[in-house]
């Protein structure tokens, strides 16, 4: 299972900007055929996004199409379905018909390229308000979507919402995209970027508040903010470590006939016992991903 902390975007018409963003540490790289991307480059950057994700990388490749609503939308789709790519980012998505229409038009090219279902990951991004308002019937569609992340960019704007450095006025709906992601057997969904690049400071903080509402992780917009997301939605050395004695200490109980226990001061019960199974899959997962 892949490690979902980082998502890096780079604009899709800048070779040296993808060439860089596909060598470095971040979980996944998405080449940006959107916002990123100007109109007069749109159609031509579609092969060089592709041809990028053919080549040698460090994680996994998305590429951000344009909406499905736009003039680009669709031809976006037929274009980047191929062998190499991991997945597509889809925008603004407002509407479960939108979302079943990409899933059809992806299944469909997978299809007539030779590709096994399912091949391409699709991640809708909820950045309007009739996206979150539809949100828990966009996450349970049954496509083939696994997890959703959210947009405070185009959401702030939609509803002219002050994008203040506290967030605070983000928590009902980062807490929906949680709440509608575990309501459908989602994954845990991704957080949105942050557009402060000086303000390392806020950035963490930031980070670490998305984590702890239960995002998996979050998108960035600079190389800078790989490191410190990839630490943010790791556990630390000293949380592995205590999980794998509350693990080992838990299974040793059950045998003895007990279902709670006390180590190092904390009771144990099965919650916290599968949160630290949690903690310790996460941790493998890295493991290995860095082998």
């Amino acid at each position: 299972m892949s490690v979902f902390r980082s998502f890096l975007f780079a604009p899709g018409n800048h070779p040296r900007r993808v060439e860089k963003a596909l060598s470095l540490d971040a979980d996944a790289v998405i080449l940006d055929l959107e916002d990123a991307c100007p109109i007069a480059e749109k159609v031509a950057t579609r092969e060089v996004v592709v041809a990028a994700c053919q080549k040698p990388r460090a994680g996994l490749a998305y590429i951000r199409v344009n909406g499905t609503t736009t003039e680009w939308g669709y031809g976006d789709l037929v274009a980047v379905v191929r062998k190499g790519v991991d997945g597509i980012i889809l925008p603004k998505v407002e509407t479960v018909d939108e979302l079943r229409a990409a899933d059809w038009v992806i299944g469909n090219i997978e299809k007539e390229k030779g590709l096994a279902a399912g091949t391409i990951d699709l991640i809708p991004i909820t950045e309007t308000a009739k996206g979150l308002v539809n949100l828990r019937a966009i996450a349970e569609a049954g496509t083939r979507i696994r997890r959703i992340a959210f947009g405070a960019g185009d959401f702030t704007l939609d509803v002219a919402m002050a994008w203040t450095r506290s967030e605070a006025e983000l928590l009902p709906y980062r807490s929906e995209c949680i709440l509608a992601s575990r309501a459908a057997n989602l994954e845990a969904p991704l957080d949105t970027v942050w557009a402060e690049l000086k303000d390392m400071e806020g950035f963490r903080a930031s980070a670490e508040h998305g984590k702890n509402l239960g995002f998996q992780g979050k998108m960035c917009i600079h190389p800078d903010q790989v490191t410190l997301v990839n630490e943010v939605f790791a556990p630390t050395a000293a949380e592995v470590e205590w999980s794998r004695k509350a693990v080992a200490a838990f299974a040793e109980a059950e045998k003895a006939g007990s279902a709670s226990i006390q180590l190092e001061g904390k009771f144990i019960d099965y919650p916290i016992v599968y949160r630290a199974q949690r903690i310790v899959a996460l941790a493998e997962r890295i493991a290995a991903r860095r082998r």
